[in-house]
């Protein structure tokens, strides 16, 4: 039986921050929760994360994907290990050790190291990488054999270690039953125990320690300050484009678009520059965003378009055009082929097949039927100081420039409303609604009273 040990309760004091360190995001999705998926995809018998204390947005995260071990005094990797094994079943002979500040950990590496005969041949398995600069990790020192016959932690490390550029990145699978045996003989440093010292006993004892590669080390890079938070969120942004690149996603400049981890992107869509596509947006094929679109947990159809605009929680249907410098908020739902131009926003409002909002309106709580015009600066009154306020838009509709409509209020399948107008009650279908003072001239009042030309003055 084979256990995963997640230490996530480190506090993060170097990130100056509120919120627990394992929360923070990377790609859109919390460090810890890209832990947990990956454990998700590993055949492993059970799961436990090792939370500090009064941590319990953490432990909410964790939920019943794992048990739940609190380290009350932050003493270390080495007591949060123990604290961890001492919950864990007496069948789970193996256990995986894996950080929840260490959040892109492939789970092909992972699978390949559970693979690894432990106990048996070995009493620990590590994953090593080769570096450029391997400062501040502990170096894998090897053997005539190639075997490892110590690993050197960074403080300890004279000139000939300091060289060697095989680090240990700390993740390794470990024989349980050796494992609890040491650490309850590991030496305290400033109040803690530290995991890796573990295996200097084991070497000690003549056991071996095995190794797998890992190709690519920034995927194992941990957290602890915001610079190093910003590099793994590049790290993350490359391997997303990447995978939608693969799929058949033309990116103009990868460099100038940001994509989370969690974003779906159908084959033939091109993102142009500045575009950022957040949280579990999924975009259809042959659609085209941006340049500089905002969107964030939305779904956008095939062959939509939005350019220059902001769309939240909302559906964007096939077809359909949004932009430039318009704003979608929650709960908008745009089907077929209809077209949202400049400086229009919307709000809990849907729009039917092939209606048009072209220019400066302000669409909030309203249903509109389908191949509805609504003209410029067209407004939805739909706040009365208190409550909100939803109204409706028949089908074939025509919604004049500038006018007011004052919600609850219905206008009717092929109904028309004046340009100017504020309508506070209900249009009949295929009616004309004129709510506005009709135009009187006064002759000569600007003469009369001295104000000819007094502009110019």
């Amino acid at each position: 039986m084979t256990a995963v040990i997640v230490l996530a309760a480190g506090e993060g004091r170097r990130m100056h921050s509120h919120r627990a360190k394992v929360l923070h995001p990377v790609g859109g999705v919390a460090m810890l929760d890209h832990v947990l998926t990956t454990v998700d995809r590993l055949l492993v018998d059970h799961r436990v994360v090792v939370v500090g204390p009064g941590a319990e947005a953490v432990e909410a995260l964790v939920g019943d994907r794992a048990d739940v071990v609190v380290q009350s005094e932050r003493r270390g990797t080495g007591d949060a290990v123990a604290r961890a094994l001492a919950v864990l079943p007496a069948s789970a002979e193996r256990v995986l050790v894996l950080y929840g500040d260490a959040p892109l950990v492939p789970a092909a590496v992972l699978a390949a190291l559970l693979e690894e005969p432990v106990p048996g041949a070995c009493a620990a398995v590590l994953v090593t990488a080769v570096v450029n600069d391997p400062t501040g990790y502990g170096r894998i020192v090897r053997g005539s054999d190639g075997q490892v016959v110590r690993v050197c932690e960074e403080r300890e490390a004279g000139q000939a270690e300091r060289a060697i550029a095989e680090i240990n990145t700390g993740v390794g699978l470990w024989d349980r039953a050796a494992l609890a045996e040491i650490l309850e003989t590991l030496p305290m440093h400033d109040g803690e125990q530290y995991l890796p010292e573990a295996l200097e006993p084991l070497l000690s004892a003549g056991r071996r320690v095995g190794t797998i590669h890992a190709p690519d080390a920034r995927r194992f890079w941990g957290v602890n300050t915001r610079a190093q938070l910003a590099a793994l969120e590049a790290v993350q942004r490359e391997l997303t484009l990447q995978r939608l690149m693969d799929g058949g996603v033309t990116i103009i400049d990868p460099g100038a678009t940001y994509v989370d981890a969690a974003v779906e992107v159908g084959m033939d869509t091109i993102i142009h520059p500045g575009t950022a596509l957040r949280g579990r947006t999924v975009v259809g094929e042959q659609a085209e965003i941006g340049p500089y679109a905002e969107i964030i947990d939305s779904q956008v159809g095939d062959h939509a378009v939005v350019r220059q605009a902001v769309v939240e929680q909302s559906h964007l249907g096939a077809h359909v055009r949004v932009g430039p410098f318009s704003h979608c908020r929650a709960g908008t739902y745009l089907e077929r082929d209809v077209h949202v131009g400049n400086y229009v926003e919307l709000k809990n409002a849907r729009m039917g097949l092939g209606s048009k909002a072209g220019h400066h309106c302000y669409l909030g709580d309203v249903s509109v039927g389908s191949h509805v015009n609504i003209g410029a600066g067209a407004v939805i009154v739909n706040y009365d100081g208190e409550q909100k306020h939803h109204s409706f838009i028949g089908d074939d509709a025509f919604i004049g420039c500038n006018a007011n409509l004052v919600a609850p209020v219905e206008v009717g399948r092929g109904a028309y409303v004046a340009a100017g107008s504020t309508v506070t009650h209900n249009v009949p279908a295929d009616a004309l609604a004129i709510a506005r003072s009709r135009q009187e001239n006064k002759p000569d009042w600007a003469r009369h009273r001295g104000l000819v030309g007094k502009l110019r003055r």
